[in-house]
């Protein structure tokens, strides 16, 4: 199992991005062995549109099976879900927090989309 994590750094306790097509990376975390992976996402930072799209494209193409974010916006989390990537909300703290959330189920399934496009 692959969790990928909105984060602000490249590390595990690095703090939570709320965002998803522009956080600053996705930190990728085997939740068995906490084996972590860094994956920038500064391709999509500045994009006037289309952010949640490319980022959506990274989660699947590294083979992500659930995302663990603040938001997802409705074009982003269309993509995901043809991925088949489960995405969740409502972590708090730094990424190996929200894989402690994980475990611990405390994070909510999101079935549609929860903040408009575009939102930064």
């Amino acid at each position: 199992m692959r969790i990928a994590i909105t984060s602000m750094g490249k590390s595990i306790e690095s703090d939570i991005d709320p965002r998803f097509g522009r956080a600053a990376y996705f930190v990728i975390v085997d939740p068995d062995t906490m084996a972590v992976e860094a994956v920038e996402n500064t391709q999509n930072l500045n994009l006037a549109q289309g952010a949640g799209i490319q980022a959506g494209k990274t989660i699947i193409d590294n083979h992500v099976d659930v995302l663990i974010s603040g938001h997802c916006g409705p074009k982003a989390h269309k993509v995901l879900q043809a991925g088949g990537v489960k995405i969740l909300t409502g972590a708090r703290g730094c990424v190996a927090d929200a894989v402690s959330q994980y475990k611990k189920g405390e994070l909510e399934v999101a079935l549609e989309a929860d903040v408009e496009g575009h939102w930064v």
